[in-house]
């Protein structure tokens, strides 16, 4: 029984240099991993939407963040726009509170299922 036991420990000794090899690689793939599927891709996201911010103008139609529709009627400063959202409704938001322009005939929604379905594609 003692020949056993003393056999196992030394088998164990031999295969533990692999073992501790494996776990450092792992442990180092971590931090890349994390660049590559959550930073990258958020960083991207973030020069897409300035972006989209820097180029707006005035008679283009939005959607704010808040899900709100209309239409640029004039800039108050860098960083505010007037929108109007109804006839002769106008109100004064951040131009960071822009989620995107709207295409005509729903063509936004077409391309928010596009993005849907490209994400689940890439899981």
């Amino acid at each position: 029984m003692s020949s056993t036991l003393a056999s196992l420990l030394a088998g164990s000794s031999d295969g533990g240099g692999a073992a501790a090899a494996l776990q450092l690689g792992i442990l180092l793939l971590i931090p890349f991993a994390l660049y590559f599927l959550m930073i990258r891709p958020q960083r991207r996201r973030l020069k897409d939407q300035q972006l989209l911010q820097s180029s707006l103008e005035v008679d283009d139609e939005i959607i704010t963040t808040s899900g709100i529709y209309g239409r640029i009627t004039g800039e108050d400063g860098p960083n505010r726009l007037w929108i109007e959202i109804d006839d002769d409704v106008q109100v004064r938001v951040a131009r960071a509170a822009i989620q995107g322009r709207v295409a005509d005939d729903g063509a936004e929604a077409d391309d928010a299922d596009e993005a849907d379905s490209e994400s689940v594609a890439d899981d």
